[in-house]
């Protein structure tokens, strides 16, 4: 009998380390997908960003046609303040909302603490 249990033993302890690697190879794939996309996304936002820069510029020679120069840079540079103060604004009141706190696993993990000490409970 303690033959045949050491047996299962050894079993379980093999097979949980299986799963254990089998899951820190997946999780290194998943990993390296993610950071290919993660940069796709970089290289999306820089482009972004020069779209906007060049649309701004645009905006600016196009306003100095009808009026000084100065004056067209100042009104796209004040167009994108206000964006900026609101996108600010809404950015702070979300960041407020959030809990640093894992509530729901805090919680979980004091039911598996207490089933652990009692567990016929």
């Amino acid at each position: 009998m303690g033959e045949l249990l050491s047996a299962v033993t050894s079993d379980v302890q093999t097979l949980f380390r299986q799963e254990v690697e089998l899951a820190k190879h997946e999780v290194k794939q998943e990993a390296t997908k993610a950071g290919k996309a993660a940069g796709m996304y970089g290289g999306a936002g820089f482009a972004g960003y020069m779209v906007l820069l060049f649309l701004s510029l645009a905006a600016v020679l196009g306003l100095a046609n009808v009026m000084d120069g100065g004056w067209a840079a100042l009104i796209v540079t004040a167009v994108w303040a206000v964006i900026a103060a609101v996108l600010y604004q809404r950015g702070r009141t979300r960041m407020r909302a959030v809990a640093p706190k894992p509530e729901q696993t805090v919680e979980t993990m004091k039911e598996n603490a207490q089933w652990a000490r009692h567990p016929t409970r």
